[in-house]
């Protein structure tokens, strides 16, 4: 019996100490791994808006494909960098379609890039230069001479 005794007098718990300090060391980690998450979601958030600005310069280019004449005599130009819709369905013909598409890509744009988002187009008699400007400043390296992103695609009609 008294070996039962003396064993369980040698035998402690953990101390306040230690369980202080794995607690501290515990939320470090966790508190790593929230910033890790919130980084992972601001990338996850610009590299989308980077393909909605693909998905909608492809969306004009294939407007412009299907009015394709007007389209070859600079129909769908847009000369500046336009964060404002044009009026749609002003002209005639294919000319009206045009206006109603640019009308439509800049309401687009602004729809899924943000309401800063702009613009521009450029094309000749057989190629386009499609330019799509928006604010990426939740982006995680942005700063305030890199947060409006330009992305340009340029193509054959």
């Amino acid at each position: 019996m008294n070996g039962c005794l003396r064993n369980r007098r040698q035998v402690t718990g953990a101390g306040l100490i230690e369980v202080l300090v794995a607690i501290v060391v515990l939320s470090f980690g966790m508190l790593g791994m929230a910033a890790l998450q919130a980084t992972s979601l601001r990338n996850s958030q610009s590299a989308l808006e980077r393909s909605e600005a693909v998905v909608q310069s492809y969306a004009i280019l294939d407007a412009m494909r299907a009015n394709l004449d007007v389209a070859r005599i600079n129909g769908y130009n847009l000369s500046t960098m336009t964060c404002t819709a044009p009026n749609a369905g002003t002209g005639s013909g294919g000319t009206a379609l045009a206006a109603t598409d640019l009308h439509d890509w800049i309401l687009g744009l602004q729809a899924t890039l943000g309401e800063s988002s702009c613009g521009q187009i450029a094309c000749g008699s057989t190629s386009c230069r499609i330019t799509v400007q928006w604010d990426d400043s939740r982006g995680t390296h942005a700063t305030a001479d890199t947060a409006p992103i330009t992305m340009v695609t340029e193509t054959r009609l």
